[in-house]
């Protein structure tokens, strides 16, 4: 079967490797209809030492059971599933708390063995626990905003979610990438009153103001930090919804946030050490978020998006086909794409 690798900094590659096989009774083998690139994909992209051996890509698809192991109860060949970014078993007590980011049994895609999500076919592990079954067929004009639900939208929610984000927020989303605009409708959707989108690019700021962006800062650092506060009041928001992912953007997430308030932060964090002294956390600021548990929201999300109450699926601006998946890196890296469809 075809699948990407990665061999390093701007080497993306989609090559034959072996087809996905059954191992474990547990597993289901699914044939991809849909993936696509994540934002957390470009820092291996601009960063990663080059190798002889090349890594497995992709943990975001939609696809169709080709077949189940026998340890597999509530699914069969023929149905469209949506898999969330990690696989876990949905029965361990991490999972039952709803952290299916830290399940006893679970792990990762590309890793172990186990196929990447950028391919033709994947083996999918503890898959009764993982994977969740469509109320669509596999052409749904539904499918892109479905497969917002293996991660992107979903770690939008969850950081609204932990912000505590409810009816009449007032909210500052710092980032206009496909998370942080996924965090804005997601606020929206939680009752978001007022929603302050932090982003200098215009075309994705415009989609933010389509998912409920109420006002939108292009200022970066202390005079965006200073624009924040007066469109909110001088002692600054509530609740922050970090998502971006490096320093600067924690530093502006402390220096908007009021005494007493949230900064929710879920980009992949490309640094080791941040801001905790007298002036950030002693101010009584909760400091949350992390990996999103895309399991435990799937099937609450469904319905809004089955129903149209949300097009998540809007931050996906363009569609390539498996071949041209190199493309479609160099088109994300070089912000030409917000987030690039993968269809098969």
């Amino acid at each position: 079967m075809q699948a990407t690798l990665m061999y390093g900094a701007h080497d993306v590659r989609v090559e034959t490797v072996p087809d996905a096989q059954m191992v474990e009774s547990a597993d289901a083998l699914v044939r991809v209809t849909r993936a696509c690139i994540c934002g957390s994909d470009l820092w291996p992209y601009n960063s990663m030492p080059k190798s002889d051996v090349g890594n497995r890509m992709g943990h975001e698809f939609i696809g169709v059971i080709d077949e189940v192991g026998s340890a597999v109860s509530g699914l069969k060949s023929g149905d469209v599933v949506v898999a969330p970014f990690l696989w876990s078993d949905n029965s361990c007590d991490f999972c039952r708390e709803g952290l299916h980011t830290s399940c006893r049994h679970g792990g990762r895609y590309g890793f172990d063995g186990v196929d990447g999500g950028q391919g033709e076919a994947v083996r999918v592990p503890e898959a009764q626990g993982t994977l969740v079954k469509l109320p669509v067929g596999e052409d749904s004009a539904l499918m892109p905003s479905l497969l917002t639900l293996t991660d992107v939208f979903c770690t939008g929610h969850h950081c609204a979610i932990k912000a505590g984000i409810g009816p009449g927020a007032t909210v500052t989303v710092i980032g206009d990438g496909a998370v942080g605009l996924s965090a804005v409708l997601a606020a929206k959707r939680l009752g978001a009153e007022q929603i302050v989108l932090m982003g200098r690019h215009a075309d994705r700021t415009e989609l933010g103001q389509q998912f409920g962006a109420t006002e939108v800062v292009a200022e970066r650092g202390e005079e965006g930090v200073q624009r924040v506060r007066e469109l909110i009041g001088d002692d600054g928001t509530r609740a922050v919804l970090e998502c971006v992912g490096t320093k600067p953007a924690l530093e502006t997430a402390f220096g908007v946030v009021r005494d007493g308030g949230v900064v929710s932060r879920v980009g992949v964090p490309q640094y080791e050490e941040g801001p905790i002294g007298l002036d950030t956390l002693m101010r009584n600021i909760t400091l949350t978020g992390g990996a999103a548990p895309a399991r435990a929201y799937i099937e609450e999300l469904i319905p809004d998006v089955v129903d149209g109450v949300i097009e998540p699926g809007k931050v996906f601006d363009k569609a390539f086909d498996l071949d041209h998946v190199p493309d479609a890196y160099r088109a994300m890296a070089d912000r030409k794409v917000l987030k690039a469809l993968v269809q098969l």
